[in-house]
């Protein structure tokens, strides 16, 4: 009883010495926190003055700036003329605008009847991820919705593949002959057999009883690995090193051609048992096909779906390896050797990177040692077992692997017969049409050269421009922030101070000459697909070994900026039509690729900048509050949705502020349906913000109303932004 006396006496003491230390404390914070928020709105105030001259000064300079009539203008102002002039409804934007051609009467009566809540319950059903439009039967008959990013920048590498030869170098004609062959591959049922049946051979013929005699199986590995692009036990790829400056040698477990399945409770995997039986049917007509003998095509698809189910069960997902620390194991070949003895690593890794050298005390990343180990030991098991049955196992798994990378090259009755052969999970899902099959196919021998044309065709000089004008003020706007410490607010301005954006182009190796040298040696046929198949594969084996001796580069079909030592690598594939050409006035270019280019820095350069900076928390409630206005509601946001809504916003802030500062250098711009500048820029961005984004937090409303929240100030737009019927939902808050 005393001692809780004491306690609690103890207690009140310190309760009461906390209340006066707050009351004394009070009115310093409460000062702090006027200073903040003067400092934030002074900020605010010069961004404004200065955007607002500067759209003053561009106005009297830019007088009736002349239309662009290219086809790209033409095409993507087919488009425009489909999407709402988010100045010319302004009452609209807080409703659902990524919408497919309508009447303005029908466009209004759907907007009415479909509540934002609604939109956001509906995408949640699809995981948040997918943006979900409420239109009528009427409305789903077109959509003229920009496609997205990486749907663009395959539709631009196939205008880039189907484009006239004209005066085409070399190796393009290499590439668009490889396209054009993929597309009317024209191979007969018994040229497929025939060239199978030489493949075989090559490899060293089925494994029969009698006078068969079995090849050394590293040798045979070597070449299914460096001639034919398969990896039958284990994966070889090359990617970054832990310091991510340069690239190694990756070693992971294998990819198998039917469904498996995890067991979260014995950690094991298995192979899907309802595909059992349809993968062993189609595997014997395969053999069928190829004229094996009964017995024979019943024992190699026997023991070859017996030997994948044996490996695939110390296999595991990449979620599972790296939260038991199985990824990334640094180590040298030599040791590598040691852990796995029955793979000869160095002879295969050689004949692999050739001719980059590779020795014992290079090192390599292991992802699943577990299964590297059980792997070598499965090979010398299976291999003692089954010499004295003449059936060698091995060999006809490394065969069946073979031809199974071989399936696209073929005769479509081997794709028919082999569709359970293939990975069973996607009989159900859409078959990619034909020339976006052959736009991936032609990517993977000719990564290099795409790259280099993308820019060719696309980019040009006013791709550099962008990406300068865009990090200037993307500096300008982080440098008005008001930070929680000074320690971060030095780390990040310094951070971002030191690096440098540039386009992904290497500079040493993208030049003509020496493309059309690196291809030399490929010949392409203008009949035979399955040649230039082989081709390609061989392509893509030098694709590796140039990776390894080379600094890291995204690979074509990138789309995300990453950070390669002091630099910011911008994927050169962002700069294709719709969200960019060359030809385009620049408001689009700023209004459209700007923007997205400003958001993605933002994710990468400030991943968690609410819990550092209390002007980005000031902007992204006082955002919120405009919609809340304009909704007459009162929900909150989740820190997520606040974080999305801060970068939306200063990310069209930024590409607003590039797009002035390029007018400043350059006044003249061209227009686009008659609009210019600012107006144009502004539909450009309600347009491209229709895309979907990779970003797993769902936004509280379409981006498109931002442009309300930046137009509050008129001197921001072309005219001012007044919406009667929401006056009287009170004042709308200041400029954020």
């Amino acid at each position: 009883m005393t001692q809780n006396s004491s306690d609690q006496q103890e207690i009140l003491q310190f309760t009461q010495g906390q209340a006066q230390s707050e009351e004394s404390n009070s009115l310093v914070k409460n000062q702090r926190l006027g200073l903040r928020l003067f400092q934030f709105c002074l900020a605010s105030c010069i961004i404004g003055t200065v955007m607002g001259l500067g759209f003053y000064f561009l106005q009297k300079k830019t007088q009736d700036p002349l239309p662009c009539l290219s086809p790209a203008c033409m095409r993507v102002a087919e488009r425009f003329s489909a999407g709402m002039d988010p100045l010319s409804r302004p009452c609209d934007y807080f409703q659902f605008t990524c919408k497919a051609e309508m009447s303005h009467k029908s466009r209004g009566k759907h907007r009415g009847n479909a509540t934002r809540q609604d939109v956001m319950r509906r995408r949640e059903r699809r995981g948040g991820g997918i943006r979900m439009d409420i239109v009528s039967d009427t409305e789903k008959k077109r959509d003229d919705r920009l496609p997205d990013r990486q749907t663009a920048l395959l539709q631009a590498i196939k205008e880039i593949l189907e484009s006239p030869k004209r005066t085409a170098s070399s190796a393009e004609q290499k590439a668009q002959t490889f396209y054009n062959t993929c597309m009317r591959p024209n191979i007969t049922l018994n040229e497929s057999i025939y060239h199978i049946q030489m493949l075989i051979q090559k490899l060293g013929g089925w494994p029969v009883p009698g006078n068969w005699t079995e090849p050394e199986m590293n040798s045979i590995l070597a070449l299914v690995m460096t001639q034919y692009n398969t990896f039958p036990f284990f994966n070889v790829h090359v990617g970054p090193d832990r310091n991510k400056s340069q690239n190694c040698i990756q070693i992971d477990q294998p990819e198998f051609h039917f469904p498996i399945e995890w067991n979260n409770q014995i950690n094991r995997s298995k192979f899907n048992s309802q595909f059992l039986r349809p993968f062993f049917s189609s595997c014997k007509e395969l053999l069928t096909l190829l004229n094996v003998p009964f017995t024979s095509r019943t024992q190699h698809c026997g023991l070859y779906m017996s030997l994948s189910s044996t490996l695939v069960t110390n296999t595991s997902p990449a979620s599972y390896r790296r939260s038991q620390n199985l990824m990334n194991l640094r180590m040298t070949i030599q040791e590598l050797q040691e852990l796995a003895p029955n793979i000869d690593w160095l002879r295969c890794l050689q004949a692999i990177f050739h001719p980059v050298p590779v020795s014992k005390s290079d090192f390599v990343l292991v992802h699943n040692r577990p299964y590297i180990i059980y792997m070598s030991e499965t090979i010398s098991k299976w291999r003692h077992q089954h010499r004295s049955m003449d059936s060698y196992p091995l060999h006809t798994y490394m065969i069946m692997n073979a031809l199974q990378k071989l399936m696209p090259a073929l005769h479509t009755g081997f794709m028919q017969t082999m569709k359970n052969f293939s990975v069973a999970t996607n009989n159900e899902n859409e078959v990619a049409p034909c020339w976006k099959h052959c736009v991936l196919q032609t990517v993977k021998g000719f990564n290099t050269l795409i790259s280099h044309l993308i820019k060719d065709h696309y980019a040009g000089e006013e791709a550099d421009k962008l990406i300068s004008d865009i990090y200037s003020s993307f500096k300008t706007k982080i440098a008005t922030l008001n930070w929680q410490n000074g320690d971060t607010q030095d780390f990040v301005l310094n951070k971002i101070t030191a690096l440098t954006p540039r386009l992904s182009t290497d500079n040493e190796f993208f030049n003509q000459l020496k493309l059309d040298e690196h291809f030399g040696e490929v010949i392409m046929s203008e009949k035979n697909y399955f040649s230039n198949y082989l081709q390609m594969l061989v392509l893509q084996q030098k694709m590796r070994s140039r990776l390894l001796s080379h600094t890291p580069q995204p690979h074509v079909l990138s789309i995300q900026p990453f950070i390669s030592g002091n630099d910011i690598i911008i994927p050169v594939g962002m700069f294709v039509s719709q969200q960019f050409h060359s030809s385009y006035p620049r408001a689009v270019n700023y209004g459209m690729l700007g923007t997205i280019i400003a958001k993605d820095l933002l994710h990468l350069l400030l991943p968690d900048i609410l819990s550092q900076s209390e002007s980005a928390v000031l902007e992204s409630e006082c955002v919120w509050s405009h919609y809340l206005t304009a909704q007459k509601g009162t929900s909150s946001l989740s820190p997520s949705q606040k974080q999305e809504v801060w970068v939306q916003y200063s990310a069209l802030q930024v590409a607003l502020l590039a797009y002035k500062k390029s007018l400043l250098r350059h006044s003249s711009d061209t227009s686009l349906s008659g609009l210019s500048h600012v107006h144009l820029f502004l539909i450009s961005f309600t347009q491209a913000s229709c895309d979907s984004e990779p970003y797993t937090a769902p936004m509280p409303f379409e981006p498109s109303f931002l442009v309300t929240v930046l137009c509050v100030n008129s001197v921001h737009c072309p005219k001012p932004m007044t919406c009667v019927k929401n006056r009287s939902h009170g004042q709308l808050p200041d400029l954020c």
